[in-house]
């Protein structure tokens, strides 16, 4: 997922009370709290496009697909679905016992109304993108056809069919983010309410005090809520990770968000049962300016830049979570896709470095004439560790003169864009869903993601051939071939591939890895006795 700007959605505030009927029994344990990088922007699965939002938003409400918690796709809200010969219709059958947290049922309009409002420009959805699979979705976003002309019908309340523009086999994953969830009718018109916010997930918002800690509640009219063990989960925005794990420590919370890295000799030592540590399909990278000349006329450049990064290095002193080095930009166990790398990502650091150095010469960049080149990132202890040392390695192979910009993450969002004021940018991209096409598709010419200014109608037009592959073998060849024409031009250098890393307390049971770096509350339990 992007590092998207932070949206100040509808805000909740404390008070907000659900319909219950009284119904909900507590479980073993009330209450699992749990850490989280940041204040969500907003809790409507219609607006929110950050990472913390998303977080919070899976726990409230429902899509059509769920997860399980290894990640494999299950039945949510459809509890069986359909897909026809030519991939392209998808029926599902919708349980009749899905409800809202008001008692009343989950319907397929639900879905219409949520989906037409995401792509409708009038709403000005950042989530859009993610319906352009289906019919007219693409017409309908550019504003040329109206919202009501989206390829969903609702033959009855307990029956929705959709139109799809071409086949996607990544589709049923993409129906478990939280853009294609549902939205109860009224809140879709803007008729919610402090007092109330409905839902149809295994929990429901209690309350959220502005720039402090939200509070969920067990939804007894969730279809699987015989499942649900934990009864209350209390989300504790922390932006410091050194605070989070105090907090941590102190017992004030039962999962972290993250781990900073200069704890892990001590957590290995200390608590070597409580860390959950994974890879899951992220990539960071460093984004090339390709709007400046300088960088835009000169491959070899941009290949001496790749080429003059130890990766094994950072690997062994920064990169202490798992994290792996990356020589391509889809992660290692993407779903029907094999890992792309550049031709000299097996080489003898010797052979690298001499080649680095004869591709800086030939450039036309000394150590007497060096290039002078700004790398803008973000705030993180982690982030601008790593870029110190890619800076001096920049220096020591190449002479590289290197000037850090380092701003405050909302900064660095508007400045990001603004390609007058870096050469290089530090970026990272998380699977939304588990396709190889989810990554490929932020370098397309038109994409509002496409940070370097990326040009190439050769694979915009490999991206568009895939998109129309109903063959899997035959789409993932030609993903293939599109990702090595993007390495080959060098747009962007590929640093390392994510790890995920929490700390659990031991009677916290149920978290398993995700490779979308997903955990959902209502797949954990608390055994009794919580110390």
């Amino acid at each position: 997922m992007r590092p998207l700007p932070l949206l100040m959605g509808l805000m909740l505030f404390a008070g907000c009370h659900p319909e219950t009927g009284g119904r909900v029994q507590p479980a073993v344990d009330s209450m699992l709290r749990r850490g989280i990088g940041g204040e969500p922007s907003s809790l409507d699965p219609g607006v929110a496009a950050d990472t913390f939002s998303y977080e919070v938003i899976r726990d409230l409400y429902e899509g059509l697909a769920a997860e399980s918690a290894d990640g494999q796709i299950v039945p949510g809200v459809a509890a069986s679905w359909s897909v026809d010969q030519t991939g392209t219709e998808y029926t599902f059958n919708l349980r009749h016992d899905a409800m809202w947290s008001n008692g009343r049922p989950v319907r397929a309009q639900d879905f219409i109304v949520a989906w037409q409002r995401v792509i409708d420009p009038k709403h000005a959805s950042p989530l859009a993108e993610f319906l352009r699979p289906i019919a007219h979705a693409a017409e309908i976003i550019s504003g040329q056809l109206a919202p009501g002309q989206l390829g969903v019908r609702a033959p009855r309340d307990d029956l929705l069919v959709v139109q799809l523009k071409q086949p996607a086999p990544y589709f049923l994953q993409l129906l478990t983010h939280t853009a294609t969830f549902p939205i109860y009718s009224e809140q879709a018109a803007g008729a919610h309410t402090k007092e109330q916010w409905v839902s149809n997930g295994p929990y429901v918002l209690t309350s959220w005090v502005p720039s402090g800690n939200l509070h969920l509640t067990k939804n007894s009219r969730y279809w699987d809520a015989n499942a649900v063990q934990i009864h209350d989960v209390e989300y504790v925005p922390i932006t410091d990770e050194n605070a989070e794990l105090l907090q941590y420590r102190a017992g004030q919370l039962d999962v972290t968000h993250t781990i900073p890295s200069s704890a892990l000799p001590v957590l290995r030592s200390e608590r070597p049962n409580e860390m959950l540590v994974a890879p899951y399909l992220g990539t960071v990278y460093y984004s090339i300016n390709l709007h400046a000349t300088t960088y835009s006329q000169n491959a070899k450049l941009r290949q001496a830049l790749a080429m003059a990064i130890d990766r094994r290095r950072l690997q062994a002193a920064i990169l202490v979570f798992g994290q792996t080095p990356a020589y391509g930009f889809v992660p290692p166990g993407t779903w029907n896709y094999d890992q792309q790398l550049w031709e000299w990502s097996s080489d003898s650091d010797n052979d690298r470095v001499a080649q680095a150095r004869a591709l800086y010469s030939a450039a036309g960049y000394t150590v007497r004439k060096p290039l002078h080149l700004r790398c803008l990132i973000s705030d993180g202890s982690a982030i601008k560790a790593t870029a110190i040392a890619i800076a001096a390695m920049w220096r020591e192979t190449l002479g590289v003169d290197t000037e850090l910009i380092s701003e405050e993450y909302r900064v660095f969002l508007s400045s990001r864009k603004d390609t007058s004021r870096w050469d290089v940018a530090r970026l990272s991209w998380t699977a939304d869903y588990n396709d190889a096409g989810n990554f490929l598709e932020v370098f397309r010419s038109n994409s509002p993601d496409n940070d370097p200014g990326y040009i190439n109608p050769r694979y915009d037009s490999l991206l568009d051939a895939a998109a129309s592959m109903p063959d899997a073998i035959r789409r993932k060849a030609i993903l293939e071939e599109a990702e090595r024409l993007m390495l080959s031009e060098y747009p962007i250098i590929p640093i390392y591939f994510y790890s995920s890393k929490r700390l659990i307390k031991p009677y916290v049971k149920g978290a398993q890895t995700n490779p979308l770096n997903r955990l959902y509350s209502k797949d954990l339990q608390i055994e009794s006795g919580r110390t």
